[in-house]
């Protein structure tokens, strides 16, 4: 054990958080902690870090555990250097060393008058070890890693702190708590201020990473690739499930059938013995049997299962844009510089109507900067930016935020953009954004800026227009919420432009990928798994091709820009879209996807028994839960005999069959992403 949450109660008001909720996190487990908003989240880890008070209830540590705690926002106004305040954090570190340098001379002054103590030779082990462990050897060498691994340039490495937005900033703090390397590390958010690439490093370090985390974390594919248990806050407790984010789904679906199950099942006999007892009650020869029924009953209701609150599902669907003509941005022959900072020279690119393109490439590539010039908030160095036909642009960023009036309500600012929507229709998506009750009737003044954002988010797509470029929409989004804008963005027959670090919002809704990266876009007609696959193919090509470089001249570049501006869709056939796949490209992919299935058909045909078998198994699990409910099945010992021994059985069978599934999903997953199919 590492850390116990033991019965804690937690109150604000009448509102009440916590009631009795407990978990534990044992060394090297990773935890997501999930839940609704408001369920109290973020409360949770600082009263772990003891930074809010509990009212009842114990947490507990491991002896000398150390903590480390990422909040959601932070603020360094130091002008000590990036790398000097990452090193400084490593302060047990650097004691350590400081210690194991100091014991060394004791024991060698020691050894020049007599014997060593042993209790100095005991000391200098356990904090040469602890000081190994911790890495103090690379001290420096992990602190620029570490940075280099969260999107900032060696050439950052010496600028001042407070020089840094708040993003870069918040990718500093985590900097000093990965060097830090503590026993257990509390993430809330980790993800928010990080783009696509930083995110994939960070599931990396956090899967090699030896002591045990606590993540709070919107981002589901995020989750899927670091935890291994879900610690989900419902009904003001904490339940545990063991499993990624996508298992706890699937968990958490198969509990709730059981649960419900079970519920309807004390629900049923209380009601028949309330029949007995409200017909028998005053009924001499009967009134003893109806008081030991009226004992049962209060027996159930203290039993009776408590279902959890169910997910929001909020279908939202934001009226159509104005329809565009086909061709909807065009940049020919855009540079781009600020001073003598170069980003783009003489780039093209076109986008159409329909398009939903995802810009990805390290951070400082220049993904916002490309995203402004397309929206017109940034002009061009050099060369012509041309919208389309009937282009209205609508720009959303975490820090464009001028257009909300302070002294409006957040209904109020609602209706300025839809003045012809009902007050239900208006509230119906402010929920959906996170804002209900009396938060709608809230003055802008008085929001954070995580609500402001959302405000703006949802202002926009109240009556969005026809190019929407989105950077970091998701950002202070419940899960709930991200879920109800992905399937409005899904459905958007516009024209959309988005950068998110979210790699489930960037599969769900994208279209086409631009890889931005060297001052050079890479389009790619295509998802974002097939971009995976291309830029690996592209890769290994570039590996081959710097292999021979010595005996042949270099091949040129491998590019899916655009070639040749296109008016029409019909003119498709004559003019294909850049990066379209050539017929062998096609083929290649057909026979790789042949192979795929042909390797994987035992297994899916495994789990399609499988399934069926837990379809069946289920549905008589569940009908033997309802049948042990009856009283006839009790007055007849053989049969509830028989009912149990089936149900004891099916109690054992049913995991078994669970797990099964679980690992040939997730075999069938794996080998489709390496795959490519």
């Amino acid at each position: 054990m590492i850390l116990s949450v033991d019965k804690i109660e937690k109150s604000f008001g009448a509102r009440t958080l916590f009631s009795g909720a407990s978990f534990q996190v044992n060394p090297g487990e990773r935890y997501a902690l999930v839940g609704p908003n408001g369920a109290g989240k973020t409360t949770l880890l600082k009263i772990i870090m003891g930074l809010d008070a509990l009212d009842a209830g114990t947490i507990t540590f491991a002896k000398d555990v150390n903590v480390g705690y990422l909040e959601q926002e932070t603020k360094l106004a130091s002008d000590v250097p990036v790398i000097d305040e990452v090193m400084n954090a490593a302060s047990e570190i650097r004691a350590l060393g400081e210690r194991a340098e100091e014991l060394q001379l004791e024991i060698a002054e020691a050894g020049e008058t007599g014997e060593v103590p042993q209790r100095l030779l005991d000391e200098y082990g356990r904090v040469q070890d602890r000081f190994e462990s911790l890495g103090g050897y690379e001290l420096e060498s992990n602190a620029r890693q570490i940075l280099a691994g969260l999107g900032f340039p060696v050439d950052d490495f010496n600028k001042p702190c407070a020089e840094f937005s708040g993003g870069w900033q918040m990718r500093i703090a985590l900097a000093k708590l990965f060097l830090r390397h503590p026993d257990l590390l509390l993430l809330d958010e980790p993800t928010n201020h990080l783009d696509l690439e930083s995110v994939q490093w960070l599931r990396g370090f956090i899967a090699a990473y030896e002591g045990a985390v606590v993540i709070v974390s919107h981002d589901r594919a995020f989750m899927d690739a670091c935890v291994d248990h879900v610690a989900a806050l419902e009904n003001r407790r904490i339940t545990v499930y063991t499993g990624n984010y996508s298992s706890y789904l699937k968990q958490r679906e198969d509990n709730l059938e059981q649960m419900r199950a079970k519920r309807a099942a004390q629900e049923r006999e209380i009601a028949h013995m309330q029949v007995f007892v409200d017909k028998f009650r005053y009924k001499p020869t009967k009134a003893a049997q109806a008081q030991e029924r009226m004992r049962r009953i209060e027996q159930i209701k203290r039993e009776l299962v408590i279902l959890p609150e169910g997910h929001k599902h909020v279908d939202f669907k934001f009226p159509d844009p104005p329809r565009s003509g086909d061709m909807v941005a065009k940049l020919e022959g855009v540079s781009k510089s600020y001073g003598a900072h170069h980003i783009y020279d003489g780039i093209d690119l076109t986008l159409y109507r329909g398009d939903h393109v995802a810009l990805v490439g390290p951070n400082g590539a220049g993904k916002s900067t490309l995203l402004k010039m397309l929206a017109g908030i940034e002009p061009p160095t050099e060369g012509t930016r041309e919208l389309g036909v009937s282009v209205g642009v609508a720009y959303y960023a975490q820090h464009q935020l001028e257009g909300l009036k302070e002294s409006n309500t957040v209904l109020q600012e609602i209706d300025s953009v839809a003045p012809t929507w009902t007050v239900p229709q208006q509230r119906s998506l402010l929920g959906a954004f996170l804002f209900s009750g009396d938060d709608v009737d809230k003055r802008v003044g008085v929001l954070s800026g995580g609500e402001r954002a959302r405000l703006a988010l949802a202002k926009m797509l109240v009556a969005p227009e026809a190019l929407l470029c989105l950077d970091e929409p998701t950002n202070h989004l419940d899960i709930d919420s991200v879920d109800m804008l992905e399937n409005a963005l899904k459905r958007f027959p516009g024209t959309l432009v988005l950068i998110s670090h979210d790699e489930h919002l960037v599969r769900a809704v994208a279209n086409r990928v631009i890889d931005i990266r060297d001052g050079k876009i890479t389009v790619i007609d295509g998802d974002y798994d097939y971009y995976l696959f291309k830029r690996e193919d592209l890769a290994a090509r570039a590996a081959q091709a710097g292999e021979g470089a010595s005996e042949a001249a270099p091949a040129p570049e491998v590019s899916f820009a655009p070639k040749a501006p296109r008016t029409h869709r019909a003119a498709e056939d004559a003019a294909p879209r850049e990066g379209k796949k050539t017929r062998e490209q096609r083929r290649a992919e057909a026979e790789a996807r042949a192979a795929l299935n042909k390797r994987l058909k035992k297994t899916r045909d495994r789990l399609k028994q499988v399934e069926r078998d837990l379809e069946r198994k289920r549905a008589r699990y569940d009908e033997l839960m309802e049948l042990m409910a009856s009283e006839e099945l009790y007055a007849d010992q053989a049969r509830f005999n028989e009912a149990l021994g089936e149900y004891n059985s099916l109690k054992q069978e049913l995991p078994a069959l669970e797990d099964e599934w679980l690992e040939l999903s997730e075999t069938i997953e794996e080998e489709m992403a390496h795959g490519g199919a």
